[in-house]
């Protein structure tokens, strides 16, 4: 069950199987009470949240994973992602007053983009993760097996025309499409339903 929240300017979604919950992206330092308003309007508690994902490491994908992590939502990375898990330490760092906390990745649980059907399916969720770095090279989508598919700053399907020469684009909608997908859901975008 997929559970869309809208709290800022990022599109998360709530990820739910029958022995464990994804959180998928989180929005910008300093909307954490906005982020309770949208769980406590969904019937969901931070106690809910098994682990929180980013697609990628940018400012407006990552801002409350710290926060979520202090009260016991767990981090999941994926392994092509580890080494820019800091990319935005610098970026927050120019606004002091949203209090941001670079991200504390020693206790996180890292897993291949191979091996995330098995991770998946343990938490009861039909699907797994693939790489789609068209965006930033950490970039990452989550494809379930019911057709829905979560791809954060992929740019929208419809803008594919408008780039003739960008063949890692083309690559990574070919990989999405790949799966029949049903809908697209985008961090910044209306989904595409197909």
């Amino acid at each position: 069950m997929i559970t869309k929240l809208k709290y800022g300017n990022t599109n998360t979604f709530l990820i739910r199987g029958n022995s464990g919950s994804i959180l998928f992206d989180t929005d910008y330092a300093g909307t954490l009470p906005l982020f309770y308003g949208a769980i406590k309007e969904n019937k969901i508690a931070v106690k809910d949240i098994d682990y929180v994902l980013a697609s990628h490491f940018h400012p407006d994908h990552i801002g409350l994973i710290s926060e979520l992590m202090e009260q016991g939502v767990k981090l999941l990375l994926v392994d092509s992602q580890v080494s820019l898990v800091h990319y935005s330490d610098e970026i927050f760092s120019r606004t002091p007053k949203l209090r941001y906390k670079p991200i504390d990745e020693s206790s996180a649980t890292v897993i291949s983009a191979s091996g995330s059907r098995d991770f998946l399916r343990d938490l009861g969720i039909e699907g797994e993760i693939i790489l789609t770095p068209s965006h930033s090279e950490d970039c990452i989508s989550v494809i379930l097996d019911d057709g829905t598919c979560l791809v954060g700053d992929l740019e929208p399907y419809e803008y594919l025309g408008g780039y003739e020469d960008n063949i890692s684009l083309k690559n990574d909608w070919e990989k999405v499409l790949s799966y029949n997908p049903k809908v697209i859901f985008y961090a910044h975008a209306n989904e595409k339903r197909f």
